[in-house]
């Protein structure tokens, strides 16, 4: 008797199994918010050594693509790794740079402070940063430029500032792998630069980051692959082969505006 089920292809993309060598592997992930689906069945493996913009429209579930891979909010289904554990066991292989605009800055910490916390996952528990731990904190801050703001108050930084001051406290963790979610929004273009000589900097090293980001017109310039997000990923791999007009198209969906940014982005990031 012939079966009323059609078999399915194959997909080889799909990540089946989290790989040791694989620095972040996403298998079958779906997150909800209030039963709504905010990324349904997500599957990523990102190479190790690549800087990787995330790149989607508003709503896609960027930011909670990040969340759920560091487990600040749950999953309905499916598994992260971090070469081939969980989150927990490797939490201090992983650096984390947040929305400037989730951050309470009113609490009252010097900038040194703050990137001083970036230390407290190489520390005993309840044990204090002693002068080692701060001495790599002020390394951190100037690396970003920030060394003359150490004592200065949080609160009383611009917000360019303050956002090299949490890139110096994600240098502060001495991570292998970095999520960062919209380091470039509202920043002023010194800062702006700041991050990308920072990106380059941690590429050098050999490390892994993920960016959001959301200016399609800088994503050839700055990023080595792409992950093309709207609830589910679109297409994801080298820029140079994922950033075309048509996976975008895919992506937003034909809004208009965005679609001549990218075309333009395409068009130069071919002439480079």
């Amino acid at each position: 008797m012939e079966s009323s089920i059609s078999s399915k292809p194959i997909d080889k993309t799909r990540v089946t199994d989290h790989d040791a060598d694989t620095p972040v592997s996403i298998h079958d992930m779906t997150v909800a918010y209030h039963r709504k689906p905010v990324l349904w069945d997500i599957d990523y493996a990102a190479p190790e050594g690549r800087l990787i913009g995330i790149i989607g429209p508003n709503g896609a579930g960027k930011s909670t693509l990040i969340k759920a891979c560091l487990d600040l909010v749950p999953k309905a289904s499916g598994s992260v790794c971090f070469y081939g554990q969980p989150y927990k066991k490797q939490r201090h292989l992983v650096g984390y740079v947040p929305q400037r605009e989730s951050i309470d800055w009113d609490f009252p910490a010097s900038a040194l402070d703050v990137v001083t916390m970036g230390r407290y996952g190489h520390l005993p528990w309840c044990v204090p940063p002693g002068r080692k731990h701060k001495e790599i904190a002020m390394r951190a801050l100037s690396q970003v430029g920030m060394a003359d703001y150490a004592k200065r108050q949080i609160n009383k930084l611009s917000g360019g500032q303050q956002q090299r001051v949490f890139l110096a406290r994600a240098l502060a963790q001495d991570a292998q792998i970095y999520f960062m979610d919209e380091p470039f929004a509202g920043v002023d273009a010194a800062t702006e630069a700041a991050i990308v000589a920072l990106l380059n900097e941690l590429k050098a090293k050999g490390k892994t980051v993920l960016v959001v980001h959301h200016d399609l017109q800088t994503v050839p310039a700055y990023f080595d692959d792409v992950v093309l997000l709207n609830m589910r990923v679109v297409a994801c791999g080298p820029t140079s082969k994922i950033f075309t007009e048509e996976n975008l198209q895919k992506t937003y969906g034909g809004r208009l505006t965005l679609l001549v940014e990218a075309a333009e982005a395409v068009a130069r990031g071919g002439q480079r």
